[in-house]
């Protein structure tokens, strides 16, 4: 199993940045991703180049401003896949995300980490 993470500095405040990732529904921050469809605690959408995708929330936690989930249903034979996105204040206009996935099997791990900085230069647009 890899895990991959990432952590970066985002110019605005931690209440801003988590409401756009809180926001389990929204997408305009993934550029592979057109619509998001929720069902319950799963949302399921279509990713360009790896087709019908279906994610559990495992975890939502507004107080600590942390987003749990896992990948239940890929096109692709994923054996294990938790990421886990938190969110921390630095100042009143500052924040930082740690943003860590676990990955298994390891021949994953490069395309799940393209998305992954994708995704992070998706948030720096919206910003």
């Amino acid at each position: 199993m890899k895990t991959l993470k990432e952590e970066i500095q985002f110019n605005c405040s931690a209440d801003e940045l988590w409401s756009i990732l809180s926001d389990v529904g929204r997408c305009d921050w993934v550029p592979t991703i057109e619509k998001i469809r929720l069902e319950g605690d799963c949302r399921h959408f279509e990713m360009a180049g790896m087709g019908q995708i279906t994610e559990k929330i495992l975890k939502q936690d507004h107080a600590n401003m942390i987003l749990q989930y896992s990948a239940i249903q890929t096109p692709a034979p994923i054996e294990h896949h938790i990421a886990t996105m938190k969110v921390a204040p630095l100042n009143d206009r500052e924040c930082t995300l740690s943003w860590t996935t676990e990955i298994s099997p390891d021949i994953f791990a490069e395309g799940i980490h393209q998305g992954m900085l994708v995704s992070i230069e998706g948030i720096k647009k919206v910003i």
